[in-house]
């Protein structure tokens, strides 16, 4: 018997089909995975499970019971807990406090004693590990995670949905949280993981459903597919995030950093003493686990973050704490860590969003005002050469997927024909058909002379695009090596072990 069962479900969104005749069923103690790229209807289709939306069409059964959800509260009843992708807390409180607020049951007055103690048992149960009284601002990213779970199953929630609850995650986060949640399926809670991250599928779901354009594609076993299936499913082809880039004979030096120091938002040291150069037509990768300084590093490249010591020679031009604007005209271009904070103004339209930071550029004027028209049509081809969809330049960006959004921002800054690219997390979040267009997109920059700093905690990432690897621990880089180097080598250094790397010293060069 299922616990859950959709059955045919519709939804348009003003004349776009959503999800179409959708059928899906949730068994009994099994963490079941809703695959596909960003857009695909994944998240509808559980937002109408959980009561956000309604169907216009289709039947929802629990536990075989034909029942209709019409908002979130009804869903909890019926024993149904969502965690989205955005954490629904409030950073000022604590986990007691974010864990009861809206629950009757916590009473008038609030027995924090009592609460605490609730916390304390759930958590024990499944070995969540939460301090009861910690304020939420205080927690890293991944115990944030186990909070929102904790709100659901203090409301007694039986079916969990999961969205993206990785998107965010470092990877000892990642296995941290999977272990939780395997808990709890032992325990005979039934699971729905929202997600595009077919590795996560592979190593811990019992079944898959891929999802395409708010389509069902297939259902099947997790033992009875692979990789390479599973992302041919999902995109509707043959899909290579393989390296595929040829040699070729690096330049003259277009960066270089030169013993940067650099403090964190707490003001505690993150990088420490760091030197490197990067050359026409190279890309050098700055690899790590998550909180290394990469972050503090890639702003500071930037012109976002202050340098305490050091300084920068953008094109053999020497700079101290330059400006954006000054890095920005010395053929400098960034792709944020950050898309919604960092990369778009999310309220403007897709035209806007392309414009940003050329918009003084002579192409754009006419005489003293703005030549909207050809602007127009400069984001129109763009939208069409970086297959911005729905192709709609006055769309607000917020309105764009995960992917979409992220093209927006690859053709702004590419189109800008920069000497160098500061290139952050820049597939972060995206499904496999977006990462394999962002990688395509920096492989052609790379073969176009643009000198590229890669940041990302994706190893495969780094190994598959960077010529050279610089391991970067507590701020500091332990070694440089080839991109062959074995990824047993490169992980021991992520985890602070210098000896026996037979590297090339702490500077990458």
């Amino acid at each position: 018997m299922s616990v859950v069962r959709l059955d045919n479900i519709c939804k348009d969104f003003d004349g776009v089909s959503a999800n179409q005749c959708v059928c899906f069923d949730l068994d009994p103690g099994e963490i079941h995975a809703l695959l596909g790229e960003n857009g695909a209807g994944k998240t509808t289709l559980m937002n109408i499970l959980y009561g956000i939306y309604s169907c216009d069409e289709g039947r929802i059964f629990i536990q075989d019971k034909e029942v209709e959800i019409d908002n979130p509260r009804t869903a909890i009843k019926h024993g149904i807990g969502m965690v989205h992708q955005h954490f629904m807390l409030i950073p000022q409180l604590t986990v007691t406090q974010n864990i009861f607020l809206g629950m009757r049951e916590a009473g008038f007055l609030l027995d924090m004693k009592e609460l605490k103690r609730q916390v304390r048992e759930i958590n024990e149960r499944f070995g969540f590990n939460v301090d009861p009284s910690a304020y939420v601002w205080q927690l890293p990213v991944g115990v944030q995670q186990k909070v929102e779970i904790l709100k659901a199953l203090i409301r007694k929630a039986r079916i969990l949905i999961l969205d993206e609850p990785t998107a965010v995650l470092t990877p000892q986060e990642v296995n941290e949280f999977f272990a939780s949640v395997k808990k709890l399926t032992h325990d005979g809670f039934s699971v729905i993981l929202i997600t595009h991250k077919i590795e996560e599928v592979i190593r811990h779901c019992d079944r898959v459903t891929v999802m395409r354009e708010g389509r069902i594609v297939e259902t099947l076993d997790v033992k009875a597919t692979n990789l390479g299936s599973l992302a041919s499913m999902m995109v509707g082809r043959e899909v290579f995030l393989g390296r595929n880039m040829e040699d070729q004979n690096p330049g003259a030096i277009l960066l270089e950093v030169r013993d940067l120091r650099v403090r964190d938002d707490r003001h505690h040291p993150a990088v420490r003493g760091v030197s490197f150069h990067i050359r026409s037509g190279e890309i050098l990768g700055i690899a790590g686990v998550d909180g290394n300084g990469q972050l503090e590093l890639g702003e500071a490249v930037v012109g976002l973050r202050k340098m305490e010591e050091g300084e920068l020679a953008l094109g053999g031009q020497t700079l101290h704490n330059p400006h954006p604007r000054q890095l920005l005209d010395g053929g400098l271009a960034h792709i944020p860590d950050d898309r919604h904070k960092k990369g778009l103004v999310l309220s403007f339209s897709v035209t806007e969003n392309l414009l940003l930071g050329s918009q003084r550029e002579k192409r754009h004027h006419k005489g003293p005002l703005l030549d909207y028209p050809a602007i127009r049509r400069e984001a129109d081809q763009l939208m069409e050469d970086y297959d911005i969809r729905p192709r709609n330049q006055d769309l607000e960006a917020d309105h764009l997927s995960g992917g979409n959004q992220q093209k927006v921002i690859l053709a702004r800054e590419i189109t800008r024909k920069p000497k160098v690219l500061v290139a952050l997390q820049p597939t972060r979040g995206l499904d496999v058909g977006a990462i394999e267009f962002v990688r395509k997109k920096i492989m052609e920059e790379r073969k176009r002379g643009t000198a590229i700093l890669l940041i990302s905690t994706d190893m495969d990432e780094i190994l598959s695009l960077s010529d050279r690897i610089a391991v970067l621990f507590k701020g500091e880089i332990l070694d440089t090596l080839p991109y062959d180097t074995p990824k047993e080598q490169i992980g021991l250094l992520m985890g602070g072990h210098k000896g026996g790397t037979g590297g090339s010293g702490c500077v990458a060069g």
